[in-house]
Formats: C-alpha cells, structure tokens, sequence
C-alpha cells in the first residue's frame, strides 16, 4: 500500500497539470508525494483520452449509509479531502436526480484549493426542484439532463437526451458534454448511475474510498443489474491501493490498460 503526501508542493503541481502547464513526471518530490501524484495526475492531465471516473465512498462492510438514510460521516476526513481533490481536478462532476433529492449536495471545492467543477444532475423526468442547493448560483456552471420539459432557472443549462423507459443511455450523457466542452468527468453518485457507466463500460477508473467504519446494515455502495453468476465471471480491476490516513482508497483501472495508459513517467 502507498501512502500519499498531498503537500502544497504537490497540490500546486496538480493544479498546474490542470491547467495545461506542467507535467506530474518532472521535480524532486519525496516518496509519498510521488504516491500522491500517481493517484491524482490521471484525473488532473488532459494531454491523454478523455477520463471518466468514479468515486465510492463506504464503509469497512460496503455501505454507504444507515437504513434511515443517514451518509454523513461515511467517509473519514481525509476520504471527504479525497473527493474535494477529485472534484477539483475534473471538468464537471455528475450525480442522479435520487442523489440530489436525497443528500441536497453541493459538488462545491470546499476542502482544498481548486475551482468548482460544472454541476450535472442526470434527471430524465425533471424532478429536480429549483432551489435544490446543486442548482445554486455561485459561479459554476450548473447542467440539467432532463427530457421532460421543465423549465430552469435563468444561467442553468439543459441538455435534452431522449429517454428510452425513462432512462438515458450513458454513452448519450457522455456525447452531449463532450460537445459542451466537459471532458474529464467524476460520476460521484449514486450507486445505480455509477454502476450504469460501469455497465456501459464508460468508466475507465473508479475510486472506492474505504472509512474505518462498521454499518451493518443499509444502502450498499455499488449494485449492477449485470451481474455475474460465478466469480470467475466477475470484474477484476486492475488495482493500487493507497493511504489517505483516515480512509483507504483503492485506485481500480476498468478497462484495458487504464491504469499503465495514466501513469506518470518518472524522470
């Protein structure tokens, strides 16, 4: 297991990649500062293919809440920094209208240094209201997927999918945002629209933040409809497992060579 070093030093470089002015393989770093850069350059880069990539935060058993609904301190601190870091570093972060019924985020970079990523509710029926907090005007570009015809608050876009049984093809959700200019995308939630990217095989990474913690009982964090009848049928992702402090995070590439294609040549 690696254990990370998110220093500023490292911080800065990472935003810099961000941004297009400087590599993650070139610098005298330490040991885990390296670490830190292995794990988080593949989502700051944007000189290889575009990136898709999911985030899991859970407990020790897979959960990622109670039975009555409560998911707020699943993830340790350093977990909750992981996904700040993450959603600074993409384009735009996406969750399903249920999530954002449900939890009432934000999708803001409050826990580090970096810009808000492009808000995107996947919301085929237009349930979402307007005064959800995700819909908040506060400087990001905020993105309704919706096919219904509900109208939206002046300054939140909507991008009109045709649904098949009320729900979108992810390949569609994907298409359109690349034609809007979001590329590196996080799918941060739920549990079914991360596992629909997954089925879609659109998911080159995933990371599942793992807390200290014992549920027993409640939401898991990942349930596929394409599910195997044998382990040997079973996804094995390619995976490295890093130290966050409170939190374990497992780095897993989904498809062919995501893990090698993102990694940093170490000068």
């Amino acid at each position: 297991m690696h254990q990370i070093d998110v220093s500023d030093k490292v911080w800065q470089r990472l935003l810099q990649v961000r941004r297009g002015e400087s590599c993650a393989c070139c610098g005298d770093f330490s040991k885990s500062e390296r670490a830190a850069l292995d794990l988080y350059s593949p989502i700051a880069r944007r000189d290889n293919q575009k990136l898709v990539i999911g985030q899991i935060g859970q407990s020790l058993d897979g959960r990622v809440a109670t039975v009555t609904g409560d998911a707020g301190d699943v993830s340790g601190p350093d977990g909750m920094v992981h996904l700040h870091r993450m959603r600074a570093l993409v384009d735009g972060v996406i969750i399903g209208v249920k999530t954002a019924l449900h939890d009432n985020p934000r999708l803001t970079v409050r826990h580090c240094e970096g810009p808000n990523p492009t808000r995107i509710v996947i919301d085929p029926n237009g349930r979402l209201p307007n005064d959800s907090p995700v819909l908040a005007a506060d400087g990001a570009r905020r993105l309704v997927i919706q096919a219904a015809e509900t109208k939206r608050p002046a300054g939140v876009e909507v991008i009109r999918v045709q649904a098949q049984d009320g729900q979108f093809n992810p390949h569609e959700i994907v298409r359109a945002l690349h034609s809007e200019g979001i590329e590196n995308l996080l799918v941060e939630g739920g549990s079914y629209t991360i596992a629909k990217f997954i089925e879609s095989e659109l998911l080159g990474r995933l990371h599942v933040s793992i807390a200290s913690l014992i549920i027993g009982s409640g939401p898991s964090g990942l349930t596929m409809s394409d599910h195997p009848e044998t382990l040997a049928n079973a996804i094995r992702p390619d995976t490295l497992r890093y130290s966050l402090g409170s939190d374990v995070v497992f780095d897993c590439g989904l498809l062919p060579n995501a893990i090698e294609a993102a990694r940093p040549l170490h000068g």
